[in-house]
């Protein structure tokens, strides 16, 4: 999820021997952490999504929320910030931030909510995700085909789940067969596929110091 000032140049497409012209450009590139920590966190709660693995496991994802979803790429973005690159920066802490708080959220769900309540609440709190995710996704496309692919499918997941929950009835919740939050979850693992390639894509590139694997610059 980078773009780095002053022309849009996206994870992996940078030549690494550059040399350095201002303030934070000598750093390593912390996009291939934060699309690492963002697509592993991502895979295993749309593996719930799915039904593939049963609701009552979702709290396993809460490590990884915390510290990878949400510690690393909280830590990407404030280095972001220091590489002044703009739509990274914003991107990576705001992530990090959502991982963060699903993590407080599951911790801390009000427990005299009614069950309605609580759902239309969730989808709401999801909601507030799409949209996000929806005008980063015209950000993203002044990056690089491969972090706007990220964004195309990970707003469709955020859509299809903020529906799912606003329409969910608590009885159907227990028995898990919501159709849209499935769908979420397969959008979801579509969604953390496209982000482990991005990065898998920049690191390599950066490691090998040429393009092996292509980022598709915009």
């Amino acid at each position: 999820m980078t773009q780095s000032s002053p022309s849009p140049t996206p994870a992996g497409t940078t030549p690494p021997l550059s040399v350095p012209t201002g303030p934070g450009q000598s750093i390593a590139d912390p996009g291939p952490l934060g699309l690492a920590g963002f697509a592993g966190t991502t895979f295993f709660l749309s593996v719930v999504n799915t039904n593939m693995l049963g609701a009552s496991v979702q709290t396993v994802v809460l490590g990884l929320a915390l510290f990878y979803g949400g510690l690393a790429q909280l830590l990407a973005g404030m280095w972001e910030f220091v590489k002044g690159n703009t739509f990274g920066a914003v991107a990576f802490t705001s992530f990090g931030a959502f991982w963060m708080s699903f993590w407080y959220l599951l911790n801390h769900l009000p427990a005299d909510a009614k069950p309605n309540d609580l759902l239309h609440g969730v989808g709401v709190y999801l909601l507030v995700w799409a949209i996000f995710t929806a005008y980063m996704t015209i950000a993203a496309t002044r990056t690089s085909g491969a972090i706007l692919s990220v964004f195309v499918f990970l707003t469709l997941a955020f859509v299809a789940l903020a529906i799912g929950f606003l329409v969910e009835r608590p009885a159907e919740f227990a028995k898990n067969s919501n159709f849209w939050i499935h769908l979420g979850g397969w959008l979801g693992l579509v969604t953390a596929l496209l982000a482990w390639y991005a990065s898998f894509a920049a690191v390599t590139n950066s490691t090998y110091r040429r393009v092996v694997l292509p980022t598709f610059p915009r």
